[in-house]
């Protein structure tokens, strides 16, 4: 159980990893800044010296990592709905950034079940809005947008899945991050960059994020930190399904390294779609990730929901395309991952004014760890 507080690493003048150097000074908007992987990306990007802007819907849970870290007094915000072309294009038009972080979706499975038409809404047409308002800004050089391991058609096989595998999707969620990825496509093929036509443009589809500061609905640690806190009973569903378990810092390490490149003097290389999985060659269920939580922190009360709506029960993304060509990473095993969020939790439970140094602290650790790897 954590009791004390967090002693920062002294990073006043720390030496930058390669990816880090070609990022520095940059103008960066960070379109969903204020969910659980914007404010950790904005946090490392701050490290880096970049000049950040954003653009989201104002936080929608309480507590929020956006706000707990105190980004929101810091960043020069402009708060709306990518689902409005005119919203997307004042945020451009006021902070000429030379590269978008494209995070804003609705990122929730259950949640688009409920609410189709939005998702679809979101996810696809707010993403063409995006990459419109890019292609119309000159300032604009690269824009990376970030979709999921679930873009794939899911056949539920045991091989992994390769950038060049067939793209669908059987529930609103995947389906909507699938037609993403065609408008992504659309816009790369009509508009390229060589011609001076757009921004280059990258995809990235990550694994299942873990880490803290996320309190979204409906995920497996927001809902057994609500329990242990709260004393209330944890609802399982699908205990036995295995997801691509990985820290949301391993993500946004690969997303800072294709912007990096985006920005650099050969962006064909990187303006192409990314895997990025964990390397953790062993498989967990559910149940395991939630038996390495129970003995970092406590065990909740168990419960099982009655007939779940669908999810896939197996996700696994080959990522061996970044690992060569970007020599992207993760030094962090699954159970370091697990050990890492919940000591994120444990701190800010503790005292909730240590929410960003816990966030610093663990950013550091990692980029010492990848700088010892380079």
């Amino acid at each position: 159980m954590w009791t004390g507080r967090v002693n920062l690493v002294d990073m006043s003048n720390p030496s930058l990893l390669n990816f880090e150097k070609a990022l520095r000074s940059r103008r960066v908007l960070v379109t969903g800044h204020t969910g659980f992987t914007g404010s950790w990306a904005c946090l490392w990007l701050r490290e880096i010296g970049c000049e950040i802007s954003g653009l989201a819907l104002p936080p929608d849970t309480a507590p929020a990592m956006f706000e707990a870290t105190g980004l929101a007094a810091e960043l020069a915000s402009v708060y709306g709905d990518i689902s409005d072309p005119e919203v997307v294009h004042e945020a451009i038009e006021r902070h000429q950034p030379e590269l978008i972080l494209h995070l804003a979706a609705q990122p929730l499975v259950r949640r688009a079940y409920r609410e189709p038409a939005r998702t679809f809404m979101v996810n696809a047409q707010g993403t063409a809005h995006v990459l419109d308002a890019a292609r119309n800004h000159k300032c604009v050089k690269g824009v990376l947008c970030i979709t999921t391991d679930k873009v794939y058609r899911n056949d539920e096989w045991v091989w992994p899945y390769r950038e060049n595998d067939a793209l669908g999707g059987k529930d609103p969620y995947s389906a909507s991050k699938s037609a993403a990825e065609f408008v992504i496509q659309s816009f790369a093929e009509s508009y390229p960059w060589q011609r001076g036509e757009g921004p280059a443009i990258a995809t990235a589809r990550g694994g299942n994020i873990i880490g803290g500061g996320d309190w979204s609905e409906d995920r497996l640690i927001p809902d057994f930190v609500r329990a242990v806190v709260d004393g209330t009973t944890l609802t399982l569903r699908y205990p036995e399904s295995t997801r691509p378990w990985q820290h949301v810092l391993a993500l946004v390490h690969g997303y800072l390294m294709l912007l990096a490149g985006l920005a650099s003097g050969q962006p064909e290389r990187y303006a192409q779609a990314w895997n990025l999985g964990p390397a953790d060659s062993r498989e967990y269920t559910v149940r395991q990730v939630l038996d390495l939580l129970a003995d970092a922190w406590q065990r909740p009360d168990l419960d099982y929901l009655e007939n779940p709506l669908p999810e896939a029960r197996a996700l696994a993304l080959d990522s061996s395309k970044a690992r060569h060509h970007l020599r992207w990473l993760s030094p962090w095993n699954t159970e370091r991952v697990v050990a890492e969020t919940a000591r994120w939790y444990q701190a800010y439970h503790a005292d909730p004014s240590q929410a960003r140094a816990i966030s610093l602290e663990q950013i550091h650790a990692l980029r010492s760890e990848l700088r010892a790897l380079q």
